[in-house]
């Protein structure tokens, strides 16, 4: 069986959230299980690319309504990876040193067509075309409406969602864009008087899913828009949770920490990597360090972190550190906090996928208050790495971490996204950490539970037989 991926990310090429860990992960899985992966993305102007070697396989042009761009297909000359590439190289819209924009119509639709003016080259098509989120979900409607594409009618498509609330609407009068189809057809495209990409993608894949069970049922009540739609098609419909790679996320092996360890030396070295973060951030290694890596924006639940932190500051002998970006105005008011709390409050504006990793393994807690958290996967590097996670009980986070209070508890869970449920969350996580003894068992604990990719790809291999 051969699947393509197509998708605006993937890891390590370009990653901005959560679905560049998956497509950057699922086919490595899936290749080892005997289901043959290949991913398709754009070609960006980004380090990746500036520090590797490319060969042009294919070259043509692609037609957006009454503009020709043309594009290449290229391929990595040394790939170390563990799946194969294709690059879309499109240099007047793609070659960006950024993946998204607020002009990406064009972008991602002349991605789209290229991909698949190229397969149509192949003269083996693949099993399955995996498509994920709205960057590339008008590919189902092409597969099934668009004259140029027939030869596709046969080949299912799954879209998967990691994050409904962007569904790259753009209005009507740029339908033209799209390679011709029966007119009459026209509404597969529409939701709510617009174009919209993922809408368009939910009614024509042959299948969909999401990135955790509980995030499925959560859309049906709140998709931005997209509940009465998704309830509808609900009968194609599940929710398989993500996965993580588990040879890049170890700490056994991870060139990125100050110091390794294993599941029987995780207090010595995890101990290493903390002081190494507190001397580097002005905090106090035999403190409690709580720590937030992340996206600041409000769908995280980080426009409460000024309140929330003032709070536990003064009213608990603990540190924070903060890595992440976002919103202009919440990086300012994060940032004044330094002055007020030094020596126990510090903040990486920007983000550090090196930093990231040996917060990961340096800090005693991580907190995720989101509000919407379709899987998370910030959650399961923190447990692989014996760091407690702190979480509101939605989606992803609900179906990956239990509260330690309840059964088999291994973290800390609050029930929505306000202030004093995560102050009081906190104090518990101070609480536990006050007896050595728990907090030293319970991260040991946490360090056994497998959140790899091996179970996961099994369910996406169980789907693609069941439309193949």
């Amino acid at each position: 069986m051969k699947i393509i991926h197509i998708s605006a990310e993937c890891y390590p090429v370009a990653k901005v959230g959560g679905l560049a860990d998956v497509v950057g992960a699922l086919p490595k899985y899936l290749n080892n299980s005997g289901v043959y992966s290949q991913v398709f993305m754009p070609f960006y102007d980004n380090k990746f690319t500036k520090t590797n070697h490319f060969d042009t396989i294919y070259s043509s042009e692609v037609f957006l309504g009454e503009t020709t761009y043309k594009f290449n297909i290229l391929v990595l000359q040394d790939s170390t990876l563990d799946f194969d590439v294709f690059f879309v190289d499109i240099p007047d819209l793609l070659f960006k040193d950024y993946v998204y924009s607020y002009e990406d119509t064009e972008r991602f639709l002349a991605f789209q067509i290229a991909t698949l003016d190229w397969l149509l080259t192949w003269h083996d098509y693949p099993d399955v075309i995996h498509c994920h989120d709205h960057h590339t979900g008008l590919i189902p409607f092409m597969l099934q409406e668009s004259f140029k594409y027939e030869d596709f009618r046969h080949i299912p498509s799954i879209l998967t969602i990691h994050n409904a609330q962007y569904q790259g609407w753009f209005p009507h009068d740029k339908v033209h864009l799209i390679p011709a189809f029966n007119f009459d057809n026209v509404g597969l495209l529409d939701w709510g008087g617009t174009i919209n990409p993922l809408a368009a993608a939910i009614k024509c894949a042959w299948r969909v899913s999401t990135v955790s069970p509980t995030y499925m049922e959560e859309l049906k009540k709140n998709a931005n828009g997209l509940e009465s739609l998704l309830s509808a098609e609900g009968a194609k419909c599940s929710g398989i949770l993500n996965g993580i790679d588990t040879d890049v996320w170890n700490p056994e092996t991870d060139e990125f920490l100050i110091e390794n360890y294993t599941i029987n030396t995780v207090n010595k070295g995890a101990k290493a990597n903390k002081k190494h973060l507190c001397d580097a951030f002005n905090l106090d290694e035999n403190k409690p360090l709580f720590a937030f890596i992340g996206r600041l924006v409000h769908q995280k639940g980080t426009d409460l972190f000024p309140e929330i932190f003032k709070n536990a500051l003064k009213n608990n002998d603990l540190n924070i550190l903060l890595l992440g970006s976002g919103d202009p105005y919440l990086e300012d008011s994060l940032n004044a906090l330094k002055t007020e709390f030094e020596g126990n409050y510090n903040t990486y504006i920007g983000y550090d996928e090196k930093l990231s990793h040996i917060i990961y393994a340096g800090a005693d807690f991580l907190l995720m208050p989101s509000r919407v958290e379709p899987c998370g996967l910030n959650q399961m590097y923190s447990l692989r790495y014996g760091t407690i996670p702190i979480v509101t009980k939605i989606g992803g986070l609900k179906d990956t971490v239990i509260d330690i209070e309840e059964t088999n508890g291994f973290g800390f869970c609050h029930d929505t996204t306000n202030v004093a449920e995560i102050n009081e969350t906190i104090n518990r996580a101070v609480k536990l950490y006050s007896t050595p003894s728990k907090y030293k068992k319970l991260r040991t604990q946490i360090m056994t539970i497998d959140h790899s990719w091996h179970a996961s790809a099994q369910q996406y291999i169980n789907l693609y037989n069941s439309i193949n």
